[in-house]
């Protein structure tokens, strides 16, 4: 979940970087569902996406601190849940609610940042610790006849990178939280532009646009998002958008509506097809075929997040796949518990979808 929600209640080409994490022994031998806690999420907590690097390392980052005058820090575990080492985040504007979000790697290995108070793209290497700004999202007008680009509606003019994910061009694509676009940065960096605008992005009520996965076999991006403005703004979406040859997007369709102010946020995708999005009002995990049609739900209660640890789920944001598992992380956005800011371990006995990057495929 994001800021608003604690104030308002290479196969070809390749395409395809192979995950470097083992399936334990103590992993293949759990049950379906079974949850235990990975790592806790150190001071300031809120982690964020969770990023499962080729390097076998697993990374996330703090979003955001009650007092918005801490900067944000990056930390590093091993595939097992074992904290190494943290990084904190350079040139945030504090008091401006900073935060960072480990988004993916480039093709050199470097971790790509989501940076929140600056609306800033950076890289880090973590062999050297240093950080590299690579762009700068702008505030975009309201659309009009005479002002382009722009944002259709939108009821956050501030440019808020959210989720990325690389495109079959090698492109990076970044979702925006506050405006209702897509931005693009081409491969090997360069300026972001706005690939896509549609007011179906729109951050109706102050929620917007959040996880964003590539499907290189439907050549289409599947974008969350918390509410629309379609009369039925309390309920979130799961988007496909088509990438057309050219480049250019092609028509957003919906392939899933949540239920009411459930506000869905990240997801991975399995190898079978099925999608693993994490609601952050619900408390859970909902399962959805490939074509959208809602599977099970984990836990089955709505709420509680009572998932069989000794931590529930408390504002999940992500599902990022390890090896047969989920990670999870509890951002606890609505009480504030940072007894809760924790990542998950959910087993759910199957391979994720590996991350899509070409070669091409960094950043300056």
């Amino acid at each position: 979940m994001r800021r608003v929600l604690a104030a308002a209640v290479a196969t070809v080409l390749g395409v395809v970087v192979l995950s470097a994490h083992p399936q334990s022994a103590s992993s293949a031998a759990r049950a379906k569902w079974n949850t235990q806690v990975f790592s806790r999420v150190p001071y300031p907590g809120t982690p964020a996406y969770v990023f499962a690097h080729p390097n076998g390392r697993v990374y996330a980052g703090t979003y955001a601190s009650t007092s918005n005058k801490t900067a944000s820090r990056v930390f590093e575990w091993t595939g097992s849940g074992t904290l190494l080492r943290s990084w904190t985040v350079p040139g945030q504007k504090l008091g401006q609610e900073p935060g960072v979000q480990v988004a993916t790697s480039d093709a050199r290995g470097r971790l790509v940042l989501l940076e929140k108070s600056t609306s800033g793209v950076l890289t880090l290497n973590t062999k050297t610790g240093k950080f590299k700004r690579q762009a700068t999202l702008p505030d975009l007008p309201l659309c009009s006849k005479k002002k382009k680009p722009c944002s259709p509606n939108g009821s956050d003019d501030k440019a808020i990178p959210n989720y990325a994910a690389w495109g079959p061009d090698g492109a990076l694509y970044i979702t925006d939280y506050g405006q209702a676009v897509i931005w693009r940065i081409p491969a090997k960096g360069g300026a972001p532009t706005v690939w896509f605008a549609s007011a179906a992005l729109d951050n109706s009520l102050g929620f917007g646009t959040t996880g964003l996965v590539y499907q290189a076999s439907t050549r289409s991006f599947l974008i969350g998002q918390q509410t629309t403005v379609d009369g039925q703004a309390l309920r979130g979406r799961l988007y496909r958008l088509p990438v057309k040859k050219g480049g250019k997007p092609g028509a957003l369709s919906t392939l899933w509506k949540s239920r009411t102010m459930e506000l869905p946020d990240g997801f991975g995708i399995g190898k079978s097809g099925k999608i693993y999005l994490a609601n952050v009002v619900s408390n859970q995990i909902v399962v959805l075929s490939p074509a959208g049609k809602e599977l099970e739900r984990f836990p089955k209660g709505v709420g509680a997040g009572k998932n069989g640890s000794s931590i529930p789920f408390d504002g999940p944001s992500n599902a990022t796949f390890i090896g047969k598992r989920l990670l999870v992380a509890s951002q606890s956005p609505v009480a504030g518990d940072r007894n809760h800011h924790v990542i998950h371990d959910v087993q759910v006995g199957e391979q994720g979808v590996p991350t899509y990057r070409r070669k091409i495929s960094r950043l300056r």
